[in-house]
This record gives C-alpha cells, structure tokens and sequence, in this order.
C-alpha cells in the first residue's frame, strides 16, 4: 500500500496563484478597520475572482455544487487558505457552513437542497450548527436537552444552547435536537432546518471568548428556543439520524481544521525563522543561539509530522471513506493542536515582545489555538477513541509474558545453545 501525494502540473499553478493571492489580497484583510458592511464590500470581488479560478467550495463534489478535489488536494489547499482567519472565508470553506453544506448535500432533500444550500454555496446566505448547550458536556451529545415535539405539520422545539457557531448572523441553523427521548443514546436525536428569522428563536449574544470579540458578526452565540414551530420538512434524513449525521459532518470537518492548522502553523514559524536571523542579543544573532535553533529544529519535525499523518489521513478519506479513516482523524485532531499551539507559542517567544503585541497576527493566533483543543471533539475524548480502536486489535496474552515475538531470557539461552552445538557437532 503505497501513499502518494503528489499532484499534476496544473493544480501545481493553482496552489502557487493561492499562495500570491493569500499574501497579496487576503493577509491585509486582517488589519481592516471597518464594519460589516464594508467588509463584505471588500471580500466580494475576491470571492468572485476565487470562483473564476474554479478554486470555490472545493470541499463538495461538482454534483453537489463545489468543485470536487478530493481530500489530498483539499488538504494542500486548506494549508495555503487556513494561514489567514479570513482565508476559508474567501475561498468559501468556511466552518460552519462548509460542514453544514455537506450535511444539506449528502442528507438533505431536493427542495432543502434548492431553499437553503445551493444559496449557501453561492455565498448569498450563511448558517450555524446549533448542538452544544450550556447545561450538558459538549464531548457528550448523548446527554442533549433540546427537545423537538411534532404537532401536526409542525416541529415545536424549546431548549438552550450556545457556542452555535455564526448564530447571530446566520440565515438558517441546523439544531440537534431530541425527537425520540425513549430510543437508545445515539437514536434520540434529529437535525432540523431553523430559519434564523423564526418566532421565538432567541439570539441572545455572541459568548465572548479567550480568542476574544469576534468581528462581523462572527462568533459563538448563545440561543434560546422557545416554542419554536417550523414546517415538518424541514427534518433533515429521518428521526432519529441526529447522531449518525453529526458524526458524518464532524469527520471530514474535523481534518479540515487540522488542514487549515498547518497553514497557520507554517506562517508562524516562518516569521520565527526570520526574526531569528533579524534580532541580535548577547553578540550574535538568535539564530545561533542552540535554544532558538532547537526550538525551530523540533517545530520543523513536529509540522512535518503533523503533515504527513494529515495527509494520510486525506488520503484514506479518499481512497476507504471517512469512516475507514476515523482513527487517523482523531489522532491528527488532538495531535496537530498540540503542535499549532507549541509552534505559535515558540514564534511568539522569539519574538519577544513584538510577538505578544498586535503588531503581528501571532498573538491572535495563539489565543484561537488554544480552542483547537476543545472545539469538534476534546483531546481526550479523541485519545480515548485512538486507544480502544488501537486496543481492539490485540488479544490478552495466554502466558506470563505480554508477546510471542519476545523469547523469554531462558528460551533465548536454549535456542542459543541449540545452535552452537549444531555448528559443533557440523565442524567435527
């Protein structure tokens, strides 16, 4: 079984032109001072010229509306895109309604699909993903309270929930919520269509967070459901599918975090590198100092890791399908956190002071990082899921010791034995 993830000349161009265009018309997004509005005024001929370069929503097939690269070339994509917070949002791969796009594509009927995601993907609409709650353990979606009671034609949902990505802005949510409290923990939730101007949805506030005030609107918002009645269709797959949908959506969605991770590592440790052939102390420059060339030794090798395993986690995906890949995922996901927050952290250290200041992205980087742990899945609840499927492989040992393939000291001592007098008995 070989891995390759080479690519062909032409897609080869179209990563270089990304890289031009994320440095020349994206990166200086990120010091804009202006309102909504006017953001979206700067955005928009940017996200035209991405779709003339046929590089838009790249995380859907064409029959499903994106342009269908597969996870290698989504993967060395999202590396370029996910140096800049303003990146997915302009090649439209932007969480959550990337992942919600798919959830619409893959589950969603015809006429969801035309209401609600071909506008999505022709970014004339945005959406949340309404699950976590303030009342039950987010890594537990077992433990959901929202309830969706069916009245009618109608959906009655009530329940509270927050950290529901874009929900202040957004056009529609999708909100997991529980339609059969008396099936088993992964068959009491469904997926329902919530248009964001509905009666008695309640968008409260955008939880201030460590990342700190999300601009435009985006954000983690805080969310009432009270007595909120929407038409029966809108149910995505069947009752019941909730769970099996959420892990489809979080799958895919999870690696395209780690994906946009290496971007953002890489742009980190790029300024590292430079400022360390900049800044000179103590009669030499910071790059002769062992620990700053130890720091960017072991930020090189960890990335490099954090790449490889990403990749073939990408390709898995492509070649089984997301849920053959579900162990790789998992370690990438709690595996790249770790190396995003340790490369940004040693940059930010190089740099000293101007590395805490604004001046320069690291410092926003650094408190967004921290959420990587958390957020799709915490980095225990992924350990704990390598482990089992990891454990499930092997058998309890019938002898004393843990493994046929390590002779005991005695065994060895009698086939060595064994052998020499074999070679004497051959000689005489």
């Amino acid at each position: 079984m070989s891995w390759d993830f080479s690519t062909e000349p032409e897609f080869e161009a179209k990563l270089e032109w990304m890289r031009g265009f994320m440095r020349d018309e994206v990166y200086p997004l990120e010091v804009v001072d202006t309102d909504e509005a006017g953001f979206m005024r700067l955005i928009r001929p940017l996200q035209a010229e991405v779709k003339r370069q046929k590089l838009w929503a790249t995380h859907l097939p064409p029959g499903l509306g994106g342009q269908g690269y597969g996870q290698v070339k989504l993967g060395l994509m999202h590396e370029i895109e996910g140096a800049s917070m303003w990146g997915p949002i302009v090649f439209g791969n932007q969480a959550p309604d990337s992942g919600n796009s798919e959830v619409l594509a893959h589950f969603g009927t015809e006429a969801q699909k035309k209401r609600w995601l071909h506008p999505l993907l022709e970014g004339r609409m945005r959406s949340a993903f309404s699950m976590t709650e303030p009342n039950t353990a987010g890594s537990d979606p077992t433990l959901l309270s929202t309830t969706a009671v069916l009245d009618g034609n109608e959906w009655v949902i009530n329940g509270h929930k927050w950290f529901s990505s874009n929900g202040m802005i957004a056009d529609f949510l999708i909100a997991m919520v529980v339609t059969e409290p008396d099936a088993g923990p992964y068959q009491r939730a469904s997926m329902i269509l919530v248009p964001g101007d509905t009666p008695g949805l309640k968008k409260l506030r955008n939880v201030e967070t460590m990342g700190g005030h999300e601009r435009f609107g985006y954000g983690h918002a805080e969310i009432l459901y009270e007595n909120v009645r929407v038409a029966a269709d809108n149910l995505i797959g069947e009752r019941g599918q909730g769970f099996l949908i959420a892990q489809a959506r979080l799958g895919p969605g999870r690696i395209h975090h780690c994906m946009r991770w290496l971007g953002q590592a890489r742009r980190a440790f790029d300024i590292m590198c430079e400022r360390a052939l900049q800044r000179e102390a103590f009669g030499k420059k910071l790059a002769g100092h062992q620990t700053v060339q130890n720091w960017i030794a072991d930020s090189a090798a960890e990335m490099q890791a954090a790449r490889l395993m990403t990749l073939h986690a990408a390709w898995v995906i492509d070649t089984d399908g997301a849920a053959a890949a579900r162990r790789d995922i998992s370690m990438i996901k709690f595996f790249g956190a770790k190396v995003l927050h340790d490369v940004i952290d040693r940059a930010i250290q190089v740099n000293g002071s101007l590395g805490y200041s604004s001046d320069l992205p690291l410092e926003e980087m650094y408190r967004h990082a921290r959420a990587a742990r958390i957020y799709d899945g915490a980095d225990e609840v992924h350990r704990v899921s390598v482990a089992r499927q990891i454990l499930s492989g092997y058998k309890e040992p019938k002898g004393m010791f843990p493994t046929d393939h390590i002779p005991t000291r005695r065994e060895a001592a009698a086939r060595k034995f064994a052998s020499l007098l074999e070679t004497a008995v051959a000689d005489a």
